[in-house]
């Protein structure tokens, strides 16, 4: 099994990646994806929130309300240490049983936005960082996702730097180019570490 992490800051084109290299027979493990999934109702990793932080997180069909959680530790770190504290255990344990799954000769994609900022490189045996400019970033937040230039920057800056991603990163993927010109680049990555 080669174990990859994937990384890239916001409106770099990380999913993108992602979607191709999974087109090619890697098997994506989806961090956010993941993190999602171990707080839906019913789940015991709801039930802990709720325990810690009270109903007022939930919304009227008892979901979490992501909103609301996110104005209350996004403003207090020990709060957001303690919401920490209940997901990132259950998120790496489901990403186990997902990497175990995927068989001994599997090319396992761990997509990990937030792989720089929390060190965790090392996990990995090769690092991928999907990188894209600044300005790049800026107008593909604003065009494409509807963000307000203030909310564009405010999410990049509260993210790993481009220096310190591209410090992590054994391959680079430049994604500053038309889409057309990233095909290539993630194909050659496939071949580097799929059937390499």
């Amino acid at each position: 099994m080669v174990k990859v992490g994937l990384t890239g800051g916001i409106g770099a084109g990380k999913s993108e990646v992602s979607r191709l290299l999974a087109s090619y027979g890697a098997v994506i493990v989806d961090a956010d994806k993941i993190a999602r999934e171990v707080v839906a109702p019913g789940t015991p990793g709801l039930a802990a929130v709720v325990a810690e932080f009270g109903d007022d997180v939930l919304t009227e069909d008892g979901a979490l309300d992501r909103l609301k959680l996110g104005g209350i530790v996004f403003s207090d770190p020990a709060k957001l240490q303690a919401l920490n504290a209940i997901v990132h255990p259950l998120v790496g344990a489901r990403s186990a049983q997902l990497e175990a799954a995927a068989g001994p000769d599997a090319v396992v994609i761990h997509d990990v936005p937030l792989l720089t900022e929390n060190s965790l490189a090392p996990l990995y045996d090769l690092v991928v960082v999907v990188d894209a400019a600044p300005e790049t970033q800026l107008d593909r937040l604003v065009r494409l996702r509807g963000m307000s230039e203030d909310e564009a920057k405010a999410r990049m800056s509260a993210q790993a730097s481009r220096e310190q991603r591209l410090a992590v990163a054994d391959l680079v993927i430049d994604n500053d180019g038309p889409l057309e010109a990233l095909e290539p680049q993630v194909r050659e990555v496939w071949e580097r570490v799929g059937e390499g």
